[in-house]
């Protein structure tokens, strides 16, 4: 079909009146937690990404598949659109939704607003055509493929000088996307060099730069620190209360004055919520988030609610600042939000248990109910809590098989950039 046909509006009618877009990690557990009383999820995917283990996935320690959860298995008594929620009709109580085919509208008697971040980008010269982001399940395939090509490249370079830049890895971002990366990625070469005669003498330079003074700094200062020297030991340049000033393909300028040659910058320095909320009618913040009271209702109307990483929650809890974009905290969220679509609302108040990250192979840090782990401790903390989490069984099970693995072997160095860019008949004739 070469051109997308409106059906009548309200031919589709939402599984048990609520009608949820954005199938990620808040809007898919909203709809998990309502069980048998149904739901239609709109969403570009039929699967929710699990962010927290997506290093695990750029690395080879995780077959990609196994970061992702099936909707359809996740959530079996809900409908799934496969699409974009692309218009809002509050009077009519419809949302459009656009496929690949047709645009259609669905109605609702309650509509959960949960799209999501985006990667938040500057206006740097040269970042949108040169940087390589790192938010989605395609973003963590495509970085270890360039990753593994850059090792090739150098391999072939006779002259040293023009190998380095293909060994020099940068990282614009030191949360907990861009620490958790870096310490993956470079586990990965790590592993691969072995496997590279000609490399195993040549320098490697990573570089972990933020404008922020300190690295992680939503942990504790002591876990902070212990990061930063996990780094610095394995031979990370990190730069702090930097930034970055252009990029082209030839390598990078930062705002120390330091010009890094390179063809690899990985850009992890925030999100922001997502440009369609503009197009719905809905109030937003000065960030662009859906305001929401605190029953995570959106301000202003009846039947339309908001979450995640798109809406500005207030935290009873913390009643000084609003949650930040976390899926510890969306999962908080979609619990409360699935109660008040069911039950008497009640306000959201959730205190956070901790915070963990993994730092490569056995290291790791964790602050948990005021307990600070660090090293193989916080490591294996990090990892049992993102097990807890993960739904389904069958999914942990796959989880545990490619970790168990992972302790025997070696991570494996096919380079597979072609996957899914098949050459087509034609072009094998």
């Amino acid at each position: 079909m070469s051109e997308r046909t409106v059906v009548a509006p309200l031919e589709r009618r939402a599984r048990g009146g609520t009608l949820i877009v954005g199938g990620g990690f808040a809007g898919g557990y909203v709809a998990r937690l309502l069980g048998r009383r149904g739901a239609t999820i709109v969403s570009p995917e039929n699967f929710m990404l699990y962010t927290p283990i997506l290093p695990e996935a750029a690395s080879g320690s995780l077959e990609p598949r196994h970061v992702v959860v099936p909707l359809r298995l996740m959530c079996p008594h809900a409908e799934l659109l496969l699409g974009r929620g692309v218009g809002l009709d509050e009077k009519t109580r419809t949302v459009q939704v656009e496929t690949d085919a047709t645009v259609f509208s669905v109605g609702y008697e309650q509509l959960v607003v949960a799209l999501g971040a985006v990667v938040r980008t500057l206006p740097i010269p040269g970042l949108a055509e040169h940087g390589v982001g790192f938010k989605t399940l395609a973003d963590a395939i495509h970085l270890r493929n360039h990753v593994l090509r850059e090792l090739e490249a150098a391999d072939a370079e006779l002259d040293p000088a023009r190998a380095e830049p293909h060994l020099t890895f940068v990282f614009v971002g030191a949360g907990y996307a861009g620490v958790e990366a870096l310490a993956e990625l470079s586990d990965l070469v790590r592993d691969a060099l072995r496997h590279y005669p000609r490399l195993r003498d040549r320098r490697q330079h990573w570089v972990l730069v933020d404008a922020a003074p300190k690295i992680l700094p939503e942990i504790p200062t002591r876990l902070g620190h212990y990061a930063a020297q996990q780094l610095v030991e394995r031979g990370t340049d990190i730069r702090v209360s930097t930034t970055l000033t252009s990029v082209d393909a030839e390598g990078v300028v930062l705002s120390d004055g330091a010009q890094i040659p390179t063809h690899t910058l990985v850009w992890t320095a925030g999100v922001r919520a997502h440009p369609l909320l503009a197009e719905l009618g809905l109030p937003l913040d000065d960030r662009g988030r859906v305001r929401v009271d605190p029953t995570l209702r959106v301000e202003g109307r009846e039947s339309v609610w908001a979450l995640g990483d798109c809406a500005r929650v207030p935290n009873e809890a913390t009643p000084e600042h609003p949650d930040p974009p976390t899926c510890q905290h969306a999962l908080r969220q979609a619990r409360r939000l699935a109660r008040n679509l069911q039950s008497l609302r009640r306000p959201y108040r959730y205190r956070m248990l901790g915070q963990v990250a993994t730092l490569g192979r056995y290291q790791g840090i964790a602050d948990v109910l005021g307990l600070r782990l660090r090293g193989f401790p916080g490591w294996f903390i990090t990892r049992s809590y993102h097990l807890y989490q993960l739904p389904l069984f069958s999914r942990k099970l796959r989880v545990v098989v490619d970790w168990t693995v992972a302790l025997f072997f070696r991570r494996d160095i096919a380079e597979l950039g072609g996957l899914g860019h098949p050459q087509g008949l034609r072009a094998q004739r």
